[in-house]
């Protein structure tokens, strides 16, 4: 096993100040642009990441650390996001996401006491049986998927202005 909360913490600090300065001050056209129907766009993965600083990663936490295995915790809506009033900036979006996530990261800091902690085990609707060092690790893991993802997305964009070069370009490649 790979993980250490003192490293896992590391790219939690870090996904929105990459994104600040990524996405802050860029068109519309690039905040817009998407991979077709019923994908999202940076803004959307933007308001998604804030939903789930405020309904998922510390919400289940704090479940998990209370409950245990007796009540499976909370769904999470992935897609709540989607009927969200999109418009706020993206400069204000990711500075709301940055606030939120200091925020949860003290929290996070301040529950985990112990190495025993990140042990104890919770009820997932869906899988079942998890530990907490499990959902930590899905946080981070989350936040680089969807900083792959908008990378993905704003690579897509000129994927038909690349001409021949495409075929060095494996960002624009679909499996």
């Amino acid at each position: 096993m790979n993980f250490a909360l003192k490293e896992a913490v590391e790219i939690l600090e870090r996904t929105p100040k990459s994104l600040e300065a990524f996405l802050t001050g860029l068109s519309s056209n690039w905040l817009q642009c998407n991979e077709g129907d019923a994908t999202w766009n940076v803004t959307e993965v933007i308001l998604h990441l804030i939903e789930a600083e405020k309904h998922n990663w510390i919400t289940r936490l704090e479940f998990i650390l209370q409950e245990g295995e007796s009540n499976p915790f909370p769904a999470f809506d992935r897609y709540s996001h989607l009927s969200i009033n999109k418009s706020s900036s993206i400069t204000e979006l990711v500075e709301h996401f940055k606030e939120i996530r200091a925020k949860n990261i003290e929290k996070l800091l301040q529950l985990i006491e112990s190495e025993d902690h990140l042990e104890r085990t919770g009820y997932h609707p869906a899988f079942g049986v998890v530990k907490v060092r499990e959902l930590i690790s899905t946080w981070v893991v989350h936040d680089l998927t969807h900083i792959a993802q908008i990378v993905r997305v704003l690579a897509n964009r000129y994927s038909n202005d690349v001409g021949p070069w495409i075929e060095y370009l494996s960002i624009l490649k679909r499996n």
